[in-house]
């Protein structure tokens, strides 16, 4: 079974910067990709950013030029570096993997918390 763990959430003022990780229990470059979802109180869940197994990044259009996704294929983790957070960014943050074999998997989420 898949295991996501998320950590780095926390406490951040505006126009601050906070690094999110994800930590997997097999390698990572066994998912199709792995990606970073937010959901908002009241929100549906939405997509952040995406990293593929060959390495292409996508964004959501609001995070663009703010946030990078990146992975480390020998500590099985993908991270999301956020700058210039707004408040609008406060959020849960989950991870996700999308298996071949056992299809889309997620961590238990972290709280990202942007206020002065």
């Amino acid at each position: 079974q898949v295991q996501l763990v998320e950590s780095g959430g926390g406490l951040v003022q505006p126009g601050g910067s906070l690094r999110v990780s994800c930590a997997a229990s097999e390698s990572i470059l066994s998912f199709y990709a792995m990606a970073w979802y937010r959901q908002a109180p009241g929100k549906q869940r939405e997509s952040v950013a995406v990293i593929t197994s060959g390495g292409s990044t996508n964004y959501a259009d609001s995070v663009k030029g703010r946030f990078t996704i990146s992975r480390d294929i020998f500590k099985k983790s993908v991270y999301l570096q956020m700058n210039s957070l707004k408040p609008e960014d406060t959020a849960i943050y989950y991870c996700k993997a999308e298996s071949p074999t056992t299809g889309d998997h997620w961590g238990q989420g972290t709280q990202v918390t942007v206020s002065s």
